[in-house]
């Protein structure tokens, strides 16, 4: 949950004529929380995130939150393993990194295995740091 969303959130249920009252009780409280926050179809919802290229990738964050935030999305995308999976992945990766990775002559991910492409990525990250190519 973005904070710049909760507060938004709450802002609105202050400054609302009846505020935090306005809710008849907290199940009432609950089903608006959850429609605002929690999207009804949470698989629909990561796919398109995963699907997105202009607005999900790598950046400027670190390999390993990448990893860890495309695992999230892929478990809750139920995205299955395959060649479209690693795309995805390879399409958001930081820009030096994936043309490091695809000009690897030997030790070049399995096209088709998620799990070789974290293990390739991740190899080749801590190898540019140390050479000090991704500034």
């Amino acid at each position: 949950m973005k904070a710049r969303r909760a507060s938004t959130y709450t802002l609105h249920v202050l400054r609302h004529p009846g505020g935090v009252g306005s809710f008849t009780d907290w199940a009432a409280f609950k089903k608006d929380f959850w429609a605002e926050f929690f999207p009804i179809d949470p698989a629909k919802s990561a796919t398109l995130v995963l699907r997105n290229r202009e607005q999900y990738g790598q950046g400027k964050q670190m390999l390993d939150k990448y990893i860890d935030s495309f695992r999230a999305l892929v478990e809750q995308a139920a995205y299955p393993d395959g060649l479209q999976l690693c795309l995805t992945f390879r399409d958001g990766l930081h820009p030096a990194l994936m043309e490091h990775i695809d000009n690897l002559a030997e030790g070049h991910s399995d096209d088709e295995q998620i799990a070789s492409w974290y293990k390739v990525a991740w190899d080749q990250w801590q190898l540019m740091e140390i050479r000090q190519e991704l500034r």
